[in-house]
């Protein structure tokens, strides 16, 4: 199991937090420290069965300053590549599987 884990969000602290309580061996990947690749970007999403729409963050400030609002597929994975920080978190991938941790419960899904 993996983790891509914000440790000053709350909910992913709190997801974190329902993984180790259940004894799930895990990795934690600090994304904002280590950017996620375009190519890593299409694979969560894949997993996820979303699209880029679904996994970035629309309140942050560079959202709006890049005027993300109607960008395509391709244009939204490029910048949360570019600006790790639009990255919903926390998001748990398992094998073929991944959740986004909102609410953090959400990940029991994939025990």
């Amino acid at each position: 199991m993996q983790i891509f884990h914000n440790p000053r969000c709350s909910k992913s602290r709190e997801t974190l937090n329902i993984i180790i309580e259940n004894n799930i061996k895990h990795n934690i990947n600090l994304y904002l420290e280590n950017p996620l690749s375009v190519e890593e970007i299409r694979i969560i999403i894949k997993k996820l069965d979303t699209t880029a729409n679904n996994i970035i963050r629309k309140n942050e400030d560079i959202y709006k300053k890049l005027n993300l609002k109607d960008a395509d597929e391709e244009t939204l994975i490029k910048k949360i590549s570019e600006n790790p920080i639009l990255l919903e978190r926390p998001i748990v991938v398992k094998g073929n599987k991944a959740i986004i941790g909102r609410p953090p419960e959400n990940v029991k899904i994939l025990f």
